[in-house]
């Protein structure tokens, strides 16, 4: 057996035990991890952030600890958990740029052109929308969630986010047509 792979049964042991409540083994399964999980965090996102999407990575890890049943490496298990933490994390960062960007455009149309008498704001206009159909806008269109996101959000099957958000818009147009004519 060599080295590295006398450090990795030991590291499985210590998770197994870990598993079991041990707080020496839970200690100790972190301290053998943290570094190559950190570097591997960092490689994929960036340093900056390794810290936190490290931290993020034990919390998961370590509620899911319960199922890890020792048929792989803790390590590939971990570094498992690392990569979808990584992965999740980027695609927040996307959401909130893209989110960042609506705004922006939003802010950018909303200056004096269509309502000189600024009678009508998106809030105004969200808040007459029905509490479903108002979620179900703001998630797909404002926060930048897929369809099936937002129906995985509300419980709901995609096909009633769908309907909700073409109400909506329906709603809003007929709003905003309202408010250009009075």
């Amino acid at each position: 057996m060599t080295a590295g792979e006398q450090e990795t049964d030991e590291t499985t042991a210590l998770a197994l035990a870990a598993r079991d409540g041990d707080p020496v083994a839970q200690a100790g399964f972190v301290r053998a991890t943290q570094a190559e999980v950190w570097r591997f965090t960092a490689a994929l996102v960036d340093p900056g952030a390794a810290d936190d999407l490290t931290q993020e990575t034990f919390l998961r890890a370590f509620r899911a600890l319960d199922t890890f049943e020792g048929r792989s490496t803790v390590r590939t298990w971990l570094l498992g958990i690392a990569r979808r933490t990584c992965a999740d994390h980027l695609r927040t960062v996307v959401r909130r740029r893209k989110l960042d960007v609506r705004l922006a455009a939003q802010a950018a149309t909303e200056g004096p052109a269509p309502d000189p008498a600024h009678r009508l704001t998106s809030a105004d206009l969200l808040g007459r929308l029905s509490n479903e159909r108002r979620t179900a806008f703001v998630l797909t269109q404002v926060l930048g969630l897929s369809y099936a996101e937002a129906a995985e959000v509300e419980n709901v099957p995609v096909g009633t986010i769908r309907s909700r958000v073409a109400r909506a818009r329906d709603e809003l147009i007929t709003e905003v047509a309202k408010a250009r004519a009075s």
